[in-house]
């Protein structure tokens, strides 16, 4: 289970993507010679030729993932217990430059994320907190965004940027065997390893 998805903490598995297997006209006429049917259309040099080929790609290993998330993701992270203010959080991600900041429980479990564009929305109560102290008493846990997508440090690119896109969202939390959260890996980082890695090869 590479990828995950879990509300309050809780957790699912994130759905895999379907995959289609596409029989190819050499794949058919191995079918029928399979089962005794001969075809009429190839000679028998071209029958030896095919099933030399057809045994290559049987014998050829799988290719194996080049990029995991632990190449990429920026470790260790900062994250914000649940209990934290919104000022904390807005005072972090003004200074640091961050986006995205996990919020985990007091038992140190993920269970949600807190982005600049939630703050946005409270913007005229952080702008006043110096004076008022309206915002000092909100914490991250209100506005945060329960539903969260993770990974694993062994997780592949290609599936953490494809849930990336479907999601529409710009980080995703890794997390260990333990649920621990190790890392993170942002749009930000998917960029910088392009450009630092360049070619960025998927498959070996």
């Amino acid at each position: 289970m590479s990828i995950i998805v879990a509300v309050h903490g809780i957790p699912e598995v994130y759905p895999a993507k379907s995959t289609t297997v596409r029989s190819t006209r050499m794949e058919a006429v191995a079918d029928r010679e399979h089962h005794g049917q001969q075809s009429s259309t190839l000679d028998h040099p071209a029958l030896v030729a095919q099933t030399a080929y057809q045994q290559q790609g049987l014998d050829r290993p799988h290719p194996a993932p080049a990029v995991l998330a632990r190449d990429l993701m920026t470790a260790p992270v900062l994250s914000l217990p649940s209990d934290s203010r919104l000022i904390e959080a807005w005072t972090i991600m003004s200074h640091k430059g961050f986006h995205h900041i996990p919020i985990t429980s007091v038992h140190g479990t993920l269970v949600g994320m807190l982005s600049y564009r939630d703050l946005l929305r409270h913007i005229p109560e952080l702008i006043t907190a110096g004076e008022t102290r309206q915002a000092s008493q909100k914490h991250v846990a209100e506005i945060m965004t329960p539903r969260v997508i993770s990974a694993t440090p062994t997780t592949e690119i290609r599936e953490i940027a494809r849930v990336m896109l479907e999601e529409r969202i710009h980080a995703v939390p890794i997390l260990d065997q333990d649920r621990r959260l190790v890392g993170i890996l942002s749009a930000q980082d998917l960029l910088r390893g392009i450009a630092n890695h360049g070619p960025l090869e998927l498959w070996t």
